[in-house]
């Protein structure tokens, strides 16, 4: 009897188990210490918004636990329980050419996934946020979404799923550089046509009208040595309550966008600390340093894929009857996802420091403790964050450090 499906199946269990006790001491740990209001949020919240950001919290841990799981389940019925072989032995029986046969095989895989999703989708939006007050959008609006995701995921796969094979079926002893080369422009390019071309397609961009605040935010922009080619508002409050601010473009010309909420909600001090936040992370290059990193390790992965590939030991393994290289990618997908656990601490370790030099950017530039304080106290409270996470979970899941701790660091820039 083969042991090894068996070991990585305990494996990717392990994994998930411990994500879900990470989860339950995050919540237990809301609960025990989330009694009384953080000293930096005296006065400023009180007990029912404390009640109900704890209350939104669970909610959407127990419901990631529940999708989780009906997640899980499908996985493992797939891989392990012969429905991977039985997929595959049909997508060969088709006798289409190579591409042709490695496009069906991925897209159906990637509608499948996306399909299953939908009553998921449905419940997270139409009703925990709904419940607590976030969602504004319709069931109109929801399906117009869904469909353009799935008619612009359809192309964007398309044209790299055609490529990547295209260069497999080129270059059999070097498609890993030539697809990561791939890969890479690819990826360039979407940076540069998503704001133009995908962003439009699901919301309406506009000049801001508020001519002093849009002095100041050059002023901003230019102090830190950014060009502000265009300062536009987001109609985001169609979809959802939840606020932000953004950058795209890339290069020294930048499109700041703000969304709706943001300016409806934030005096112009706290917008600008939250834009010179923004800026701080284009100052300290962290999208180029994160990129770099990204790319290596994509470089590697596909590299020791590569290596993989050219045996038959994973369809061995998991009793795959048909050689194809399209399963031995959905067996080395698989993998990957229980050794990315590794992973996920070490790059929100950097993250979360990146978060930190922002912030020290964004004091730097605007020497305003107080709104930035301010303006990270309203995203809390309209967010409902948890104001109490776990270490352990912060550690794993949190790319930002939590906001008490933001709000302490900050504090201490000013003193």
């Amino acid at each position: 009897m083969n042991t090894y499906p068996f070991i990585i199946l305990c494996l990717y269990i392990l994994k998930e188990t411990f994500e879900y006790i990470v989860q339950y001491l995050n919540l237990k740990h809301m609960q025990k210490a989330g009694a009384k209001i953080p000293p930096e949020f005296e006065g400023l919240i009180d007990e029912a918004l404390l009640k109900k950001a704890q209350a939104y919290e669970a909610d959407k841990t127990k419901f990631s636990f529940i999708s989780s799981v009906f997640g899980n389940i499908v996985t493992i019925a797939f891989v392990f329980g012969g429905l991977l072989n039985i997929y595959n032995s049909w997508a060969a029986s088709l006798n289409l050419s190579f591409i042709v046969s490695g496009w069906l095989f991925f897209l159906l895989l990637i509608y499948a996934g996306e399909f299953i999703s939908i009553p998921f989708s449905l419940y997270s939006t139409f009703k925990i946020e709904n419940k607590y007050g976030f969602n504004t959008m319709t069931i109109k609006l929801w399906i117009s979404d869904f469909v353009k995701s799935i008619i612009i995921s359809t192309i964007l796969m398309s044209l790299m799923i055609i490529s990547g094979l295209w260069l497999i079926k080129w270059s059999p002893e070097y498609w890993w550089f030539w697809v990561w080369g791939f890969l890479f422009m690819f990826s360039i390019f979407m940076m540069y046509i998503s704001p133009y071309v995908i962003e439009p397609l699901f919301n309406k961009f506009t000049p801001i009208e508020d001519e002093s605040l849009k002095e100041k935010i050059v002023r901003l922009a230019e102090k830190a040595g950014i060009h502000a080619s265009r300062i536009l508002r987001i109609d985001a409050s169609k979809r959802s309550k939840h606020t932000n601010a953004y950058f795209t473009g890339i290069g020294r010309t930048k499109r700041i966008v703000l969304y709706d909420t943001l300016l409806e909600g934030m005096s112009h001090d706290e917008i600008l600390a939250v834009l010179a936040h923004e800026i701080g992370h284009w100052k300290k290059k962290h999208l180029l340093k994160t990129l770099i990193v990204f790319e290596a390790l994509s470089l590697i992965a596909l590299y020791i894929s590569f290596k993989l590939i050219q045996s038959d030991f994973l369809l061995s393994i998991f009793a795959i009857d048909t050689n194809t290289i399209f399963a031995k990618f959905i067996i080395l997908g698989f993998i990957a996802g229980i050794l990315s656990l590794a992973l996920e601490p070490i790059a929100n370790f950097f993250s979360r420091r990146h978060e930190r030099q922002a912030d020290r950017v964004s004091y730097e530039l605007t020497n305003d403790a107080e709104s930035m304080v301010s303006a990270l106290v309203k995203l809390s409270k309209e967010n409902l964050s948890n104001l109490y996470p776990h270490p352990l979970y912060v550690a794993l899941y949190y790319s930002h450090p939590p906001v008490v701790e933001r709000i302490k660091n900050i504090k201490s820039l000013a003193r």
